[in-house]
């Protein structure tokens, strides 16, 4: 019997009593901790859809705001701890597809066909928990709803993703382009200039599910606060590099008065790992295209890089 499909045994119908109870004390804690109600959270809309397949023939999958604008990575989400967050995620990939990406990555037969949404850093009940093992996915055609909670203590720079398609892990879904990058701030906490910038680096040497010169070049002008958001998915191991600006090695990347914390201009990140910080744009450099690129050498050869465009103010 596959992982998914177990289910512990039970030992008597005072246990089941008691975990049915510290469940539901579990949830009434977590929303009042929140100072929320479940009808109180943000609501969103997420289509999981089939996109244009890769230069190289490989199944292209996206998550979207609506259909049209699906993508890959899909769109960012940002939550500030003290809120919750429903997603109503709705899977119109067709089941010959999930078909094919099941057979490719050797999922079990009795797999279903099916998507999820799965978080880092962001806390979530087990029906949230976007696993087989929970039960917690969309079949075809269907839609069901995610409850994320950012309470004390998350705030940072993480990302989500499929869990379902292809493995028990979602090991198709993450490859095929279900993921996208994820912002819990803390009240107060400053907001960049112009849209975040999220390079997500991952397998085939690649950004954004892209090689150079096809990846992202990202645009601000002088002077303006502009954010970065990393994370790897995959097998491989990868470093972040951006020339000529340098930030803190801390939650936001912003130099605190006083502060002993170094100043970095490259960090190495494992699979599933994430970091982002915040610098101003040409600040004592000036104008000018700047270079990010994965500082294993191999991999910038092979195409992960791009440009930081950075305009005269």
């Amino acid at each position: 019997m596959p992982p998914y499909l177990r289910r512990p045994k039970t030992v008597g119908v005072l246990v089941l009593v008691v975990i049915a109870m510290a469940g539901v004390s579990q949830q009434l804690f977590s929303l009042s901790a929140l100072g929320a109600t479940a009808s109180a959270c943000r609501r969103i809309s997420l289509y999981a859809e089939e996109l244009p397949s890769s230069p190289e023939g490989d199944i292209r999958l996206g998550y979207g705001t609506t259909p049209d604008t699906a993508a890959t990575p899909g769109p960012l989400i940002e939550m500030t701890e003290g809120g919750c967050l429903k997603i109503r995620l709705r899977n119109d990939i067709s089941r010959a597809t999930l078909q094919k990406l099941k057979d490719q990555f050797g999922g079990e037969s009795d797999l279903p066909l099916a998507v999820s949404i799965h978080p880092h850093g962001a806390k979530y009940h087990r029906d949230s928990d976007g696993t087989m093992s929970s039960d917690s996915y969309v079949l075809p055609g269907q839609t069901r709803t995610f409850t994320w909670m950012a309470t004390q203590n998350t705030a940072g720079y993480w990302w989500y993703h499929d869990h379902v398609i292809g493995t028990e892990h979602g090991t198709g879904g993450i490859a095929t382009g279900l993921t996208g990058g994820l912002i819990i701030r803390r009240p107060g906490d400053l907001h960049p200039d112009v849209p975040t910038f999220v390079v997500a680096m991952g397998d085939g040497f690649t950004i954004d599910y892209r090689k150079y010169p096809d990846t992202p070049t990202f645009e601000a002008r002088e002077g303006q606060r502009i954010e970065f958001l990393v994370y790897a998915w995959g097998n491989e191991t990868h470093a972040f590099h951006l020339h000529a600006h340098s930030w803190a090695d801390n939650r936001t990347g912003i130099f605190q008065s006083g502060s002993d914390t170094a100043a970095i201009d490259n960090k190495t990140i494992g699979p599933a790992s994430s970091f982002g910080f915040q610098v101003i744009a040409g600040q004592d450099v000036g104008p000018n295209d700047w270079m990010y690129h994965c500082h294993v050498q191999f991999h910038s050869d092979l195409g992960m890089m791009g440009f930081l465009r950075v305009l005269p103010a």
